[in-house]
């Protein structure tokens, strides 16, 4: 399907983000520094609970994912997923859902460069606020570079993210099965 040829003087749309890196987007962005710093203290509280607790909260959102999906096939729009929520309950929920979305990501973006910042203090002897501010420095001049960049940056990043939570499994699976020096076969915790 091709683009269709905006009016002259217009300048054209390019898309520069390519399969892999939405890929690696979608992947990257539902994995953030919280899990990292987060679930090592849910884990020594909960122990094993926690796995179940993950798997129940894996199960809602994939269901709502799925939900979201079923009513984009059925209605496609231009908009966010708030306009669907305008569209079955009306138009205060649609307002509520997008400035709620907005909301969370004002947030999120300072919890996750404070957890980010937390990872790098065990490496680099600064103040967790100046690590922090520095995080959020390169994550704002990479969102405003090209969406090129962008894309290459989130697709690289994600990427470290997916082989370190590989990496962490395997290594807690030679633990649990005995296989690493100094310990058993062993379920205890």
């Amino acid at each position: 399907m091709s683009q269709p040829t905006p009016p002259t003087g217009q300048p054209r749309l390019s898309r520069s983000l390519r399969n892999r890196h939405m890929a690696m987007i979608a992947i990257g962005g539902a994995i953030g520094a919280g899990l990292f710093v987060g679930s090592g203290s849910v884990i020594k509280t909960a122990g094993p609970a926690a796995i179940v607790s993950y798997c129940l909260a894996g199960a809602l959102v994939l269901c709502t994912m799925r939900m979201l999906g079923e009513m984009v096939v059925a209605r496609p729009s231009s908009g966010s997923f708030s306009d669907y929520a305008r569209t079955a309950i009306g138009p205060w929920a649609g307002f509520t859902i997008g400035w709620l979305y907005w909301y969370y990501y004002v947030v999120i973006v300072a919890v996750e460069a404070v957890a980010g910042a937390a990872i790098l203090h065990a490496w680099l002897d600064l103040p967790l606020w100046v690590l922090a501010m520095a995080l959020m420095a390169v994550m704002t001049a990479t969102n405003l570079l090209s969406v090129k960049s962008f894309g290459e940056f989130e697709f690289w990043f994600s990427s470290v993210k997916v082989a370190a939570i590989i990496a962490f499994l395997v290594v807690g699976g030679l633990h649990v099965f005995g296989a690493w020096p100094g310990s058993s076969f062993d379920f205890a915790n």
